[in-house]
């Protein structure tokens, strides 16, 4: 469960650590992944190490939201979209108050590619996810995802919806979207970010 913490070997040198460590005291590697930035750097041999490491953890334990969200992370870096997607549902059942899961998995169903090239059920889904993840918690780069989805796939194929994508970015504004969340968002995507889309980021700190 979310508030479960059990012990574990870090992935990184096989220390005993706990779930609740973001670093090894040891290696000084992460042990839990719990942002982007944590695996930015990362080799896709290290990546593989972890989720092998992780997934061994479960075998032994059982599931844990921690390291199935950790797992997750891995393999959005991995560029491994269905599997990401399928781990981060997985934390969302333990932890269903972490809007993290519900926003990357909005993420993973684009699969690195424009939103413009989705189909409406999947654009459906990643808004049902955004949704979610907004009912949690208010962060601005949920509704600067959510503009990107209303202009990529709504106003480039001159679909109505409501609210348009200008709303979602002054919502975005509104809820303390900073320049770097806005950048990093697009990086995670792996798109490049819409030219109407930047003007915006002018507001933001």
């Amino acid at each position: 469960m979310a508030s479960e913490f059990i012990q574990i070997k870090c992935p990184g040198c096989g220390a005993a650590v706990s779930t609740k460590d973001t670093e090894c005291e040891y290696c000084g590697k992460p042990v839990m992944i719990k942002n982007f930035n944590s695996i930015a750097s990362m080799s896709m041999p290290e990546l593989n190490k972890y989720v092998g490491s992780y997934k061994r953890e479960i075998d032994r334990n059982g599931d844990n939201s921690a390291i199935n969200k950790s797992i997750a992370m891995c393999y959005l870096k991995l560029k491994q979209y269905k599997q990401a997607e399928d781990y981060f549902q997985k934390a969302m059942l333990d932890d269903f108050d972490d809007s993290e899961n519900y926003f990357y998995a909005a993420v993973c169903l684009l699969e690195g590619k424009k939103a413009f090239l989705s189909n409406k059920s999947t654009i459906t889904q990643i808004e049902t996810f955004i949704n979610d993840a907004i009912s949690i918690e208010s962060k601005g780069v949920y509704y600067y995802f959510m503009a990107y989805i209303k202009f990529d796939y709504y106003k480039r194929k001159s679909f109505r919806t409501k609210p348009d994508y200008i709303e979602c970015l002054n919502q975005a504004i509104r809820n303390n979207l900073s320049r770097m969340d806005a950048e990093q968002m697009f990086k995670i995507i792996g798109v490049t970010m819409p030219h109407e889309l930047v003007p915006f980021l002018q507001a933001a700190p």
